[in-house]
């Protein structure tokens, strides 16, 4: 069996959890003092997932714009979609939640603006 150590970001708590896995299962899950972080365990050992947060330029404008997923995506896409939001020069104007990129990188997910601009 295996065990692996980690530090739950759920709450300002961060407790440190010992995960126990066989064969890509958790099997257990200690040192957390909520359910939450029994949750983020199980979900961060098996497929971790990942807010992404990004800086985009805009066409017409000197301004850039922040940008976010509209929720978490798996962490091995993270590289992927950087690269796509290298290719998103939006247009003025943008109000905040619009989807600047949707299904970023076949996730299901889109990319929304985080702000108003223009």
């Amino acid at each position: 069996m295996e065990e692996k150590i980690i530090t739950c970001i759920n709450c300002p708590m961060g407790c440190r959890m010992t995960v126990s896995m066989e064969n890509g299962e958790v099997r257990s899950v200690t040192g957390n003092t909520c359910k939450r972080g029994e949750t983020y365990a199980k979900q961060e050992c098996t497929m971790p997932l990942r807010m992404v947060t990004a800086v985009v330029p805009v066409d017409g404008s000197p301004m850039p714009l922040s940008v976010k997923t509209e929720k978490p995506i798996p962490k091995a896409s993270i590289h992927d979609c950087m690269r796509a939001l290298a290719d998103v020069h939006p247009s003025l104007p943008i109000r905040e939640k619009d989807v600047v990129l949707a299904d970023v990188c076949g996730t299901g997910v889109n990319i929304i603006a985080t702000r108003n601009l223009g």
